[in-house]
């Protein structure tokens, strides 16, 4: 029996809210049947670990805030949680909050997710107030959509059919919404903006792009067009490749993304005691460096070292935030005194150091110059989560995601 088949049989069998509109809960490995290289990107995708379930840092603010992913009926301050209309919106169209009743909810964001979409209200409402995720957008509930302009019917035609016969899909299928699925519209309902319960911008990524007038699409950089070895039932067609738009939609997990966001130079003036250190960065990016989710930050480490590879010197002892602001890169968040707190708590933002849409920022260092010095490097570094989340996170989460990411670097011989 096919996979296609099989959801059919199961939809009497999964969480009763299926049975509102079983479109939503066809699953993933429904679409790997035509799409397996698109599936097989989409499978270690954040989008497919998005939900309190699989993410292991979502799940740990979202115990703390909510409560319990797998129970029913959990609310926030009385309200059904907001978290859900992006990271788990199969569930929240539902109006459920127990993710593990159903695939698509444990999955956090699938294909039907964002392929029910079939147009973008805003995330602002007349009256000021936002919108996030679902709510932003206008789902479909008897179609997907997608933007290959092609038209489609779920009537089986004949074996190698061609033009002007329409493409058999067996889910019905809307094909002529590029102008949705080739802008950022289709990203901005989770990705625009979020505040607090306190009125605290917490993400920004919309707005940063706004204010630096931004021409490229998300999907330029997110979701570029990737060529792949054709598959079939897990395996290379030898000598086959096919062209896709690259489902993984990299970002702050993906240290290939990392990398691409800063450039870093350093030039050094060698005197008898100091050498002279300047260090440029210039973020290539559309929106500010690092972006999204406020704990999200970078340092700047700068170190000497002798021949052997032995560090002589560092910019910083304990961390940047401590020993070397300047060096830190950084949403600092705070509550009605002025002192940093945890997102959830937050009343104002003290600061924001984080590197703006294509700025160009210097750092100079006088370092001192011992007899051994050889070699002078700079390192710069993305964290996941700020220190005091590291120190509570430890043992939490898998120790993979407490480790800083190289995002750029350079050095010098001497």
């Amino acid at each position: 029996m096919t996979i296609i088949g099989t959801w059919i049989l199961l939809a009497s069998n999964i969480h009763a809210a299926t049975a509102k509109n079983p479109l939503y809960h066809i699953p993933p490995e429904a679409c790997k049947q035509c799409h397996e290289e698109i599936y097989e990107q989409w499978r270690t995708s954040m989008h497919a670990n998005s939900s309190a379930i699989k993410d292991p840092i979502h799940a740990m603010f979202y115990q703390a805030v909510v409560g319990d992913p797998t129970k029913e009926g959990m609310k926030k301050k009385g309200k059904f949680p907001v978290c859900l209309k992006c990271h788990a919106p199969i569930a929240a169209l539902e109006k459920t909050t127990k993710l593990d009743a159903a695939p698509a909810y444990t999955n956090g964001i699938g294909c039907t997710s964002c392929h029910s979409i079939s147009g973008f209200i805003g995330t602002t409402k007349p009256n000021g107030k936002p919108r996030y995720g679902i709510d932003a957008h206008i789902i479909d509930q008897h179609f997907l959509h997608g933007a290959s302009g092609n038209i489609y019917t779920t009537k089986r035609v004949p074996e190698n059919a061609a033009w002007p016969t329409p493409i058999h899909h067996p889910q019905p299928l809307k094909g002529n919404n590029a102008a949705l699925y080739q802008s950022n519209d289709i990203c901005l309902g989770c990705h625009d903006k979020r505040s607090n319960s306190n009125k605290t911008s917490l993400c920004t990524t919309g707005e940063e792009y706004a204010a630096a007038q931004g021409k490229v699409n998300c999907q330029s950089c997110h979701m570029g067009i990737v060529t792949v070895p054709k598959l079939k039932n897990g395996h290379m067609v030898p000598g086959e490749f096919v062209s896709i738009a690259d489902h993984r939609m990299g970002g702050g997990h993906d240290p290939r993304m990392v990398a691409r966001g800063v450039a870093l130079e350093m030039n050094i003036d060698v005197a008898q005691t100091v050498i002279a250190t300047t260090i440029t960065l210039r973020n290539r990016l559309p929106h500010n460096f690092p972006t999204g989710a406020p704990f999200r930050n970078l340092f700047l480490k700068v170190a000497t070292y002798d021949a052997s590879g032995k560090e002589l010197w560092k910019n910083y002892h304990v961390h940047p935030i401590k020993d070397d602001p300047k060096a830190a890169f950084w949403y600092v968040l705070g509550d009605a005194n002025g002192r940093p707190t945890f997102p959830p708590k937050a009343t104002q933002v003290l600061a924001d150091t984080r590197l703006k849409a294509n700025e160009m920022r210097v750092l100079k260092y006088n370092i001192p110059r011992v007899l051994n010095t050889a070699i002078v490097r700079a390192e710069l570094y993305y964290d996941l989560l700020l220190p005091p989340m590291k120190a509570m996170a430890k043992g939490k989460i898998p120790d993979n995601l407490l480790l800083p990411k190289l995002a750029a670097s350079a050095e010098i011989r001497l």
